[in-house]
């Protein structure tokens, strides 16, 4: 086959295709791989080429074994590691190199991975220490009425945090499979807002906190799903509760209904204040990440799951809104939420 006559043939495939002659010299690329690799490979050495060890060891072992042989290639796109499955397959005296684009892939059984580990981390802590409070309880302190009513404290409070972790982990597993699910109802945004910060100004008391709400006159329709925009907004006050400084004030604002640029429509902002120490700037872009703390410590010690703004970011998703954080270190943190008020977009 000529090089003109392979060349169509392989720009047919939908993966990236290089082919190596028996002089190993590049015969012919399709575009997929001039993408990957660039442009002006024909003629050269494949080692110009490809110039990662174990691709390079895959076409001398398919050459002597006259068998297909696989390989891994790892490239770089953009700000983004890729990772490819690589089929090196003999061919009437040609190397025919396939390139099979796994990154995706890859990723989500990183993000599984991850996962797994974070809910085992966080789920480890507390039942060791219910696990050594039990032991004490039955051994040195079962006699011990003061140390007793100290260690069932502190074993509620580790049994609450699991509940707390196991019930944001099946929200969040409801959530993601709802996602791509428009939701059908209409929700009053303000009645919604009035009634979430109602049921926490205790929370809000205990934390020498007040919580104001300000809204235009008229009522704010959004289309939405009531209970989950319920959770979006308890969430974020419960958290400008729990962050912001004592003694403070957390203002939650309604904006009007207007055209909004970022919505390519209609829709209202609803924008979270509080006072607080705020977040560094390296932290923000990664606060809806599963489990990813600001501190650790400090989160765990108040029962924050690391859960939380991972949820909210579904459930915007999911209401076709937006979601974004502001903040800077000694003044406070406002995040904004966008939803649309026109049901198709």
């Amino acid at each position: 086959m000529m090089p003109k006559d392979m060349a169509a043939l392989i720009n047919a495939l939908p993966l990236a295709v290089m082919v190596v002659g028996d002089d190993d010299r590049v015969r012919a690329v399709n575009a997929p791989l001039e993408a990957m690799l660039g442009q002006n490979l024909l003629g050269k050495h494949h080692i110009t080429a490809l110039r990662q060890p174990a691709i390079l060891d895959a076409i001398m072992l398919a050459r002597e074994g006259a068998m297909p042989v696989t390989a891994q290639y790892m490239g770089r796109e953009g700000d983004r590691d890729t990772t490819y499955r690589v089929v090196v397959a003999p061919a009437d005296g040609n190397i025919v190199i396939s390139f099979e684009d796994r990154t995706a892939t890859e990723y989500a059984g990183q993000m599984r991975r991850d996962f797994v580990a974070n809910v085992s981390h966080e789920l480890r802590t507390p039942l060791t220490a219910l696990l050594g409070f039990i032991e004490t309880l039955g051994g040195a302190a079962r006699n011990d009425d003061a140390a007793r009513d100290r260690f069932l404290a502190i074993m509620t409070h580790e049994a609450n945090r699991m509940t707390r972790l196991v019930d944001d982990l099946l929200s969040l597993s409801r959530v993601e499979d709802d996602e791509r699910v428009r939701p059908r109802g209409q929700v009053d945004i303000g009645e919604l807002l009035e009634s979430v910060i109602k049921g926490l100004e205790p929370q809000a008391a205990s934390a020498d906190m007040t919580v104001t709400l300000e809204q235009p006159d008229q009522n704010v329709m959004v289309p939405g799903d009531h209970g989950q925009l319920v959770q979006v907004f308890t969430n974020l006050v419960e958290n400008a509760i729990k962050y912001g400084a004592s003694g403070g004030n957390v203002v939650v604002s309604l904006s009007p209904q207007a055209m909004h640029q970022r919505l390519r429509g209609e829709g209202v902002e609803i924008v979270v204040a509080d006072q607080g120490e705020g977040i560094p700037a390296h932290h923000i872009p990664r606060l809806t990440e599963r489990f990813y703390r600001v501190d650790s410590h400090r989160s765990r010690a108040i029962g924050g799951t690391g859960l939380g703004l991972a949820i909210v970011k579904h459930i915007v998703n999911r209401h076709r809104g937006r979601f974004s954080v502001e903040s800077k270190q000694g003044q406070g943190t406002r995040v904004h939420v966008l939803l649309p008020t026109e049901p198709g977009l």
